[in-house]
Order: C-alpha cells, then sequence, then structure tokens
C-alpha cells in the first residue's frame, strides 16, 4: 500500500516541501538576477509548478501512444482527405499539416488552421451517406457516448448505434480507426466505457480487421504493441485497444 494512504497529511506535507523548495528557488533566482532584471522578478507574479521535478518526463500513455499509432497508419495509406469524429485535437491539428481532415465534434471545436474544417456531429446520427467515407477515425470517443459527460442525452445504447453508424459510413475498401479502452468490460459511470475485445469485433461484424495494437495497463508489459495478441485483452483492467478495420471491397 502507498504511503500517502496511511500517513495523516502525507500529500500535504510533500506539497508544503515542495512549496519551501520553491520558495528558496525564488529567492536565490532573484538574488542572482543582474540588478537590472530584478524589477521583472516579483513574489506577486509568482506561478509555482510544483510537480515537475521528475527524473523522466510523465505522459498519458493512452493519449500518446494512440495517436501515434493513427499517425503512423495514416503516413503509409496517405488519403487524399480524412475525416475524424471527436478524436483528440492534437491528432487532428496536426495531421491537417499533411492531410486535409474534416474533424467533426458533438461539442464543435472553433480551431482555425489550413487543411482542417471543424463541423457539428452526433456519433449516434452520423451527418453521411452509407458507405461514403474512404478515411475514417474515432478515437477515444465511444465509451463517452451516452453518459451525459459532454451535455449529450443519457442513453445506455448509445455507444452501440455509434459504432454501428461507424461502420455504416465506411466506404468500399475504406479503413476505420477505431480506438477504445479495452479489458474487464463495465460502464464506470459518467467517465467511460471499457469493452472487451470481442465486443468490438462484433460491433463491426461487417468489416475485417487488419490491425489490432494494444496499449497495456502496465509500462513494463510495453508501449504500443502492434498486432498484440487479443488474448492479452482479457488480463486487463484499462488498456487501449488500436483497431484498423476495413471494408473489402466488392
Amino acid at each position: 500500500m502507498k504511503l500517502h494512504r496511511l500517513i495523516p497529511g502525507w500529500n500535504q506535507s510533500r506539497q508544503a516541501v515542495k512549496f519551501a523548495r520553491f520558495a528558496s528557488d525564488y529567492h536565490r533566482f532573484r538574488s542572482s538576477c543582474d540588478p537590472q532584471q530584478k524589477p521583472s522578478v516579483n513574489w506577486s507574479d509568482r506561478y509555482p509548478c510544483l510537480d515537475d521535478r521528475t527524473q523522466t518526463t510523465g505522459f498519458d500513455r493512452h493519449y500518446i501512444y494512440h495517436t501515434a499509432w493513427a499517425s503512423r497508419v495514416l503516413s503509409q495509406q496517405r488519403p487524399a482527405e480524412h475525416v475524424d469524429i471527436g478524436s483528440s485535437l492534437y491528432f487532428v491539428t496536426g495531421l491537417s499539416a499533411f492531410i486535409p481532415v474534416r474533424f467533426y465534434d458533438y461539442r464543435p471545436a472553433e480551431v482555425s488552421l489550413s487543411g482542417l474544417s471543424s463541423g457539428h456531429a452526433d456519433l449516434t446520427a452520423l451527418p453521411f451517406e452509407d458507405r461514403s467515407l474512404p478515411s475514417l477515425s474515432c478515437m477515444h470517443v465511444v465509451e463517452h457516448v451516452g453518459l451525459g459527460r459532454y451535455g449529450d442525452p443519457i442513453d445506455p445504447g448509445a455507444a452501440l448505434r455509434a459504432m454501428s453508424e461507424l461502420q455504416r459510413v465506411v466506404a468500399s475498401d475504406g479503413v476505420l480507426l477505431f480506438v477504445t479502452p479495452v479489458g474487464r468490460p463495465r460502464v464506470c459511470f459518467n467517465a467511460h466505457r471499457v469493452f472487451s475485445y470481442q465486443q468490438v469485433l462484433n460491433a463491426f461484424s461487417d468489416l475485417c480487421l487488419e490491425q489490432f495494437a494494444l496499449i497495456p495497463d502496465s509500462a513494463r508489459d510495453g508501449g504500443l504493441l502492434i498486432d498484440a495478441d487479443p488474448a492479452l485483452v482479457a488480463d486487463q483492467d484499462y488498456a487501449c485497444g488500436c483497431f484498423m478495420f476495413r471494408r473489402t471491397a466488392q
């Protein structure tokens, strides 16, 4: 068990130590300044950042690795245009420097960049014709639909309808990049859902799975596991599954 759960006031004490170090660093910095610089260094302008003195740079494993996976896939696919529904803005804004992107979200993003358009879409009723999108992504999104977290209606069946809609609009020979938490299936209201590997495959039964990548719970088990063994998912609690689906040309 971690010490902060055993010792009352552990977190408060640690923050106090960090702030004392911050104050000491401030005074050392100011005293080292050239006299002409000192007027611009004032205690009243302090902005304490107390948690960044770490040996390594921390990051959200899901969001770093799944967007890196999708970027690598699309760098090989090189579609003429890509459509994304609700994924990370960091992903779509970066991608739009190389591939034109139409981005849609339940809460439209007011972002203005060349190569990127932004609009509203409801994942449970997408505004696209059947089999009309050759290149589509929806990553770390479906697990939230219907839980009300983002102002959308409470609806227990919304995630399955959203996946059905994504499947509906993928063009012949088109690709869907789909990412969601995988592991022990459950609803963590109102944050997200977690799906089993088979639940995802069942939801996209009209499409062919071309690649499955896994970001496991623990960094000790690896970062981004390309062509991961689906059996690994059963041992995960809140891992990240990256699915590349294709609709077979007919």
